[in-house]
């Protein structure tokens, strides 16, 4: 121990001499900054703009932060180890990237939960208005790996910056499609919004990962994906609430001028607030384990060690399995709850609404139960199956022809269905550790958004020649393929495994 503290020492005392050289100027960088943005203070420098006075690291006491015990050991990339802490202003960031991404979600389904509405107003047939879902899943799927690749080299504040610009953009545009012959403008702003999603829904894990500790990160990405489900509750809620069901299409354009506008008010604002606020990431990483996970390799190099993982390629499929289904029965809802109770738009969108808000509920509950057991398979398992019994439910409770019912069995689907969300991108984060986690979960999305398309597209053509029996049937189906595939995961959790070392390494240098 005695030559542990002693070595230490020296190499405090060599980095000290090294940055009050008169020969040397030196700026520690944290690794996960690029070259063109990269600065992390001098220990002299005063501390960054919104963070507490105190938190800068003294080289002089050992890099212990604020008193903190620190490894001893050396960092990847550094001469010596760097000290890990969390920020308060960890909280608002997350936040703040809850709005942003709830703004982009809403605009997703605004228009599949009033379809009938909307295929009267334009005068457009229902695969139209199921395309202006769709285009979201299309657009993602060869967008993510550029993307992604953006999302690990330019950091999380310029992919963050992009994404708002966008769905603030394509608000604005829809503006302009209130006229009753401009679908195509209204598809087009649609068209934009969906490009600005995939720097959206690869954003959690890696944003989590960034700010949050190890006994925190599951609940931060699950609050994370919360702000998505939050804008599909909108989604349902709203457009049925402000757009009504009428023969008056003079009443329905006035009220999705209403409707837009408060869309690019939202935008807007969000976007200015994190031009002004959003924060790449914190002086000093919050785990060592993020530290390390920093240099990895490139890009196409971490795809191919991802294609590579069995067990993640059988997480690709079976989420992509999970959530394309979702798709499905949140583009379809509207058409399929109208098929048995007449203008009952404002119930789909109820309906709707309560499947989001029990997987709100569903994904904060599951996250936390990950942080507390890091059970990661058994709980993705446990979710997966309860979400094909509760689908298989789901499609024979419209034959008791109670739309109260309906609302109970969407309600508890909707708990372990969407629910389902962080505890996949979790999952995925513990299996290919230490590849970023915003590659991992774009390819997650990517084969959600596969799945999704084929999904919409099959149960449309079974909904519209043989009912929405057959069409759930369908999704029930693949949920089972998806069950087996889950189970067939080996549970390999590196990133539990890299904190787990931290700590022994920890403990040994506090001896």
């Amino acid at each position: 121990m005695s030559d542990s503290v002693a070595n230490g020492g020296g190499r405090v005392e060599d980095l000290r001499l090294k940055l009050t050289s008169s020969e040397t100027s030196t700026t520690l960088v944290s690794p996960t900054t690029p070259p063109s943005d990269a600065h992390c203070p001098l220990v002299t420098d005063p501390p960054p703009p919104l963070y507490k006075p105190g938190l800068t690291m003294s080289v002089s006491d050992g890099l212990a932060g604020t008193g903190k015990e620190v490894d001893g050991g050396e960092a990847p990339g550094m001469g010596v180890a760097m000290g890990v802490r969390t920020y308060k202003i960890r909280w608002f960031i997350l936040c703040l990237f809850v709005l942003y991404s709830m703004s982009n979600a809403f605009q997703w389904i605004q228009y599949s939960i009033i379809a009938n509405v909307i295929v009267e107003y334009y005068g457009v047939d229902t695969t139209l208005v199921d395309w202006l879902s769709m285009i979201y899943m299309i657009t993602y799927i060869p967008l993510i790996f550029p993307a992604s690749w953006y999302l690990e080299k330019a950091g999380l504040r310029r992919a963050v910056l992009i994404g708002s610009f966008g769905t603030m953009v394509g608000a604005w545009i829809k503006v302009g499609s209130v006229a009753r012959n401009r679908f195509w403008v209204t598809f087009a702003g649609q068209f934009v919004v969906a490009i600005s999603q995939v720097f959206i829904l690869g954003v959690p894990p890696r944003l989590a990962a960034v700010w949050f500790g190890p006994d925190q990160v599951s609940t931060a990405c699950a609050i994370g994906v919360f702000g998505n489900q939050l804008g599909v509750a909108l989604g349902f809620l709203v457009p049925p609430a402000i757009v009504p069901t009428t023969e008056d299409m003079d009443l329905v354009g006035q009220r999705l001028s209403i409707m837009f506008y408060g869309v690019v008010a939202l935008t807007t604002t969000l976007f200015i607030t994190i031009v002004i606020v959003f924060r790449e990431k914190p002086p000093t990483p919050p785990t060592t384990a993020a530290l390390t996970q920093e240099e990895t390799g490139s890009y196409v190099k971490g795809i191919v060690k991802l294609i590579k993982n069995p067990g993640y390629v059988l997480l690709l499929l079976s989420y992509g399995i999970n959530v394309g289904a979702f798709y499905a029965i949140s583009t379809l809802l509207n058409q399929v709850v109208l098929a048995h109770f007449e203008d009952a738009s404002e119930d789909a969108g109820r309906i709707g609404l309560l499947i989001v808000l029990a997987g709100m509920m569903g994904s904060v509950v599951c996250g936390f139960i990950l942080d507390k057991t890091a059970k990661f398979k058994l709980v993705t398992l446990v979710v997966y199956l309860l979400s094909t019994f509760f689908m298989l439910g789901y499609t024979f409770i419209f034959r008791l022809n109670q739309i109260w019912l309906v609302y109970i069995m969407a309600a508890v689907l909707g708990f372990f269905m969407t629910g389902y969300l962080p505890v996949g991108f979790e999952f995925a984060a513990e299996l290919t550790y230490p590849e970023p986690e915003g590659t991992s979960s774009g390819l997650l999305n990517a084969s959600a958004q596969f799945f999704g398309v084929l999904c919409t597209l099959a149960d449309g053509q079974l909904l519209a020649g043989f009912g929405d029996m057959a069409a759930n049937l369908l999704l029930v189906a693949v949920l089972i393929v998806g069950s087996i595939m889950t189970a067939s995961i080996k549970e390999d959790l590196r990133r539990q495994a890299a904190h787990g070392r931290t700590a022994g390494a920890n403990g040994a240098t506090s001896m």
